[in-house]
């Protein structure tokens, strides 16, 4: 007998049809929900043997199912997620959570009111180099953080429904807020739209911490090539992610400035590769759903993490609209 808590991924598009996949190896997998004939026949191809639904409604029926994966545009997920939390399901919202922090919080309150798992997919945070990344972190090897940036750019996909900061910023920002350990004081924004004259596709947000330290996201998908890292500068030593390169993606820079007769003076030194575990991050994201869902545990990107996330998005949106004026954040 499968003990496996049964799982069902609403949407098998463009993100989607991955999730189905992953669950599917993770053997969990036991329905694809998707409204389209498209959809069904590409879940139907990952995973032959699946059960397929064209609706919620039929999903809801199948009592095989203790676990829902949403796959689905964001402006669906507080619905669908109540729905289903209101039915005893655990949910997995892929990113971002929802479009207003307001929405995020009425689906972690839901999800607190049913004692039901919430789970937010923000896949970077089980990246093995930002795992690392953290470790070196807390282990004291960079010191104290200082700055940190991020670049994510690519030549599409271009969004109609969503901007490049909702689309792409998501990820950056929740790894962000776990290395500084705690939301910014202040958020500024700007971007700039060509594409549809309305829909952002480039943006630049800014986050001023605590204690003097600062971040900054860059965001597009008017690029001419693509772009995935993360740099995070330290008092002691500086750290580079790399997500585009194959190999050695995490650096270890051991660079710092001191001051020495009231002057700066640079120390350059050698560059070490952080050896990395070799686990595919989405596998990770879906086999920690699953473990939560049997132990209870909560997951580690879960609902309090998709509502810092949310309020950090909403804060960098409305400096936007404002042409760059800071906004600050209360805490949750």
């Amino acid at each position: 007998m499968n003990t496996t808590p049964g799982i069902a991924v609403v949407g098998c598009g463009y993100w989607g049809k991955n999730l189905v996949r992953n669950f599917h190896q993770l053997g969990a997998l036991r329905v694809v929900c998707d409204a389209t004939d498209a959809g069904r026949a590409k879940a139907r191809e990952i995973a032959p043997n699946v059960k397929l639904c064209a609706t919620v409604e039929e999903l809801l029926l199948l009592p095989e199912v203790t676990g829902v994966a949403l796959a689905t545009p964001a402006v669906t997920h507080l619905p669908l997620a109540l729905q289903f939390l209101a039915a005893g399901k655990d949910v997995f919202v892929e990113k971002p959570m929802a479009l207003r922090s307001e929405e995020g919080r009425q689906m972690l309150e839901a999800a607190r009111a049913t004692r039901r798992i919430l789970m937010v997919g923000h896949i970077l945070e089980y990246h093995p180099a930002i795992q690392a990344l953290r470790r070196l972190i807390t282990d004291g090897r960079l010191g104290a953080i200082r700055y940190i940036y991020s670049n994510r750019l690519n030549f599409g996909k271009i969004r109609t429904e969503e901007n490049a900061l909702w689309s792409f910023a998501p990820h950056d920002v929740a790894v962000i807020l776990r290395l500084v350990g705690g939301l910014p004081e202040e958020v500024s924004c700007r971007g700039a739209a060509f594409v549809h004259g309305h829909v952002a596709d480039v943006t630049v947000s800014s986050l001023h911490f605590a204690n003097n330290v600062h971040a900054h996201i860059f965001v597009s998908w008017l690029n001419p090539f693509k772009e995935q890292k993360l740099v995070v500068v330290g008092d002691e030593r500086m750290a580079v992610f790399n997500d585009t390169v194959k190999d050695n993606k995490l650096q270890l820079y051991n660079q710092r400035v001191s001051i020495q007769n009231g002057q700066p003076v640079l120390h350059n030194e050698d560059v070490e590769t952080v050896p990395l575990a070799a686990v595919e991050p989405l596998a990770a994201e879906c086999q920690d759903f699953i473990h939560c869902i049997a132990t209870r545990a909560e997951p580690l990107s879960d609902g309090e993490v998709g509502l810092r996330v949310l309020q950090v998005l909403e804060a960098a949106q409305k400096s936007m609209d404002l042409h760059g004026r800071g906004v600050r954040l209360e805490g949750i």
